[in-house]
This record gives C-alpha cells, structure tokens and sequence, in this order.
C-alpha cells in the first residue's frame, strides 16, 4: 500500500545554488534546481550572499577561530564585543539610563525595527543562551504555550495581506493566496511563543511582517531595490517571462530560415517590435536572455543565439 498521511513538522533547510553562484537574473527555484511546488510549501525563504562586511567579517572569524582553538576554548561561553563607536541613538539610550528614564528608554526601544533590536549594542558584551538551556526552553515552549491570535493581530495580519494582494493581481505574477495568510498566522504564534506569551498581540505580528517583507525582498527583488510583482519563485528570473520566451523562440525560427545565429541589437529591436514586445523593457530582456544563456553576447551590440527557449 502507498499512501500519503498528514504530518505537522517543522522544517529548517538549506540549499547551493547550481555551480556554486547564485545568479540574480534567475529565480530561487532556477538557481536551486528545485520544485516550485516544493519551495511554497516554505514560510520564509533567504538568500545568503556573501557580501564583505567588515562587522560580520569579525564576528564570523572570531567563531571559526573558537572552533579551531581546542575544546577549552570551545567550552567556555563565548564573549563578544560589538566594535565601533556609539550611535546618536544608543548615545541617547545611554543617557536616559543615566538620567533615570527608563520608560523613556522602553518606548524608544519599543518604536525601533526588529532589525535594530536584534543588533548587539557598541561595546555590549555577547553573551549566548547555553546550547543546552535553549533546547529545554525550546522543548517546553512547544509543549505547554499555545498562543491564541488576539483581535488587534489579526487585524495587522489581515491588513498586509490585503496589500499584498493588491500588490500581485497582475496575470504573470506569482499568486498571493490564503497560503501565506496562514503562514503570516504560524509564524507569529511561534513568535509570541518564543516569549511564553498565550495571546499574540499586534507587536508580535508587526514583528513577522518585517521579517516576511525582508524574505519577499530577497525572492522578488528586482535587483535594484525593489519589489517586482511579476517576479516568480518558480518561472523564469525575468519579469516579463512570456515576452523573453517569446523573443527567444522568434529568434531560432528566424535562425532556422536564414541559416545565422548572429543578430545586432538593432535587429534584436526590430524583431522585438514584430512581436508586440515594449521597446521600454527590450534591454532588461536581452540582459535576461543573456545571464540565462538563450543568447551570448559576441561583441559589442552583437549577440548568438545559443539555445530554445523551452
């Protein structure tokens, strides 16, 4: 007998691009190699590039060091120092410590983003939770705490949902459908859950929405700081998917009656307008096209085609 039978898990994976380099021209699941169907299946998705930073540079050194420096060094608890000078704002934090504000220092801590929060404060010592400690804590904030979504939650969830909506009713855009409504749901009870808190309250899910829009930056971003919503998971890297694979295929048919494979830009623009493609988005196609490998850039303003579009 096969069969399939419902299962509740919780799944944390990690993924190479193919060739060892992720390719921004191309989506998560072309540079993956991996189902579309499988990757929506996942709440969150980041994309980890390795992007110098002096700060995090440090940090990650100062680890592998540790792990390299013998057990004694290994068992103790790390302690790491932030480096680098105070901000303006953690100059004020200071001061109204100082100055007995602590509710002052609450509500300015209150209105930062979560990504500010989570950022070690200059010359603050680091000092983790033992491995141990964090898995019991973990374990018993899974058994016993079962957070309940509160009215004002729900609203702040609904809202960004609603946007999100709007923001993806083009026909070749991915669909936002009740999927990720209940993802934005599980993730913000775990949230409320990582405080043992029963009820999630609208800071809880302001918190999961900074994080959902920082992971919709990495999957739908446009490479220039944007949002594309016609930018898929799973189709082809290039916004305007129909329109680059239907330039791709004119192009072999043309290839196939000349007997050339070689095109100038400026015919690459005429067989462009023969097909009802927007001159606006021509170059963004042939970039696309080329970092995909359908054309190969030859010399200057000239291009081969390579391969079909499929």
């Amino acid at each position: 007998i096969v069969c399939s039978l419902p299962a509740r898990a919780s799944i944390l994976a990690a993924a190479n691009p193919v060739g060892g380099h992720y390719n921004k021209s191309k989506t998560v699941s072309e540079n993956l190699k991996m189902s579309g169907a499988l990757l929506s299946r996942f709440d969150l998705v980041f994309i980890l590039l390795d992007k110098p930073d002096e700060e995090l540079d440090w940090m990650l050194s100062e680890h592998v060091m540790a792990l390299h420096a013998g057990k004694r060094r290994v068992a103790g608890t790390p302690r790491m120092i932030r480096r680098g000078g105070e901000s303006e704002g953690e100059r004020h934090a200071s001061q109204s410590l100082d100055g007995s504000c602590g509710s002052s220092l609450a509500l300015w801590d209150a209105d930062k983003p979560l990504s500010e929060r989570l950022k070690l404060p200059s010359n603050e010592i680091f000092d983790p939770i033992p491995s141990p400690l964090l898995r019991k804590y973990v374990a018993y904030a899974s058994k016993y705490v079962h957070p309940r979504l509160s009215q004002a939650a729900a609203d702040v969830l609904q809202k960004f949902y609603l946007g999100l909506r709007r923001g993806h009713d083009c026909a070749d855009s991915t669909p936002i459908t009740a999927r990720q409504l209940e993802s934005l749901i599980r993730l913000s009870e775990a949230r409320a859950r990582i405080e043992l808190c029963e009820e999630v309250t609208a800071d809880h899910a302001d918190d999961v929405i900074q994080i959902m829009t920082h992971s919709m930056m990495d999957v739908y971003s446009d490479g220039r700081g944007g949002i594309d919503c016609l930018r898929s998971q799973s189709g082809s890297g290039m916004s305007k998917t129909a329109q680059g694979k239907l330039l791709a295929s004119h192009l072999q048919k043309v290839s196939r009656q000349t007997s050339n494979s070689l095109f100038s830009t400026q015919q690459l623009k005429n067989f462009a307008q023969d097909i009802g493609i927007n001159p606006a988005v021509l170059d963004d196609l042939i970039s696309s096209l080329n970092n995909q490998g359908f054309i190969l850039k030859k010399g200057p303003r000239v291009y081969q085609l390579q391969i079909a579009a499929s």
